[in-house]
């Protein structure tokens, strides 16, 4: 099982920024994909951005290409997520998740993922 721990979260107004990162440990199982996910109030969970760690592909929801920028760091295991030009929309829990899998049939299907961090919230105010 990989541990993933999320930081960064906090409240800005639109157009700021914030950077998320997200630190795993534990297990030794490779992490083909990590990806993070948001949870709005009400709302079910979506797929923002994902990154195939072999190859650094990334993936981007429609809402947030252009605004959000996936990146890893193998070195210090982390997986970031800059968010750039935010807007209220974007308020959400953001979640960290990772397959251990080598096959997935959608980035953005969190049924795909097998570990999850608890999650750190982003405000985005008006």
């Amino acid at each position: 099982q990989v541990s993933l721990v999320e930081s960064g979260g906090g409240s800005v107004q639109a157009g700021g920024s914030l950077r998320l990162s997200c630190a795993a440990s534990g297990s030794t199982e490779r992490r083909y994909y990590m990806a993070w996910f948001r949870q709005a109030p009400g709302n079910e969970r979506e797929g923002v951005a994902a990154i195939y760690t072999a190859a650094g592909r990334t993936y981007y929801a429609d809402s947030v290409k252009g605004r959000f920028t996936i990146s890893q760091d193998n070195a210090k295991n982390t997986v970031s997520l800059q968010m750039n030009n935010l807007k209220p929309e974007d308020t959400a829990m953001y979640y960290c998740a990772a397959r251990t899998l080598p096959y997935i049939t959608s980035w953005a299907n969190q049924r795909d993922y097998n570990n999850w961090g608890q999650g750190t919230t982003v405000t985005v105010s008006s």
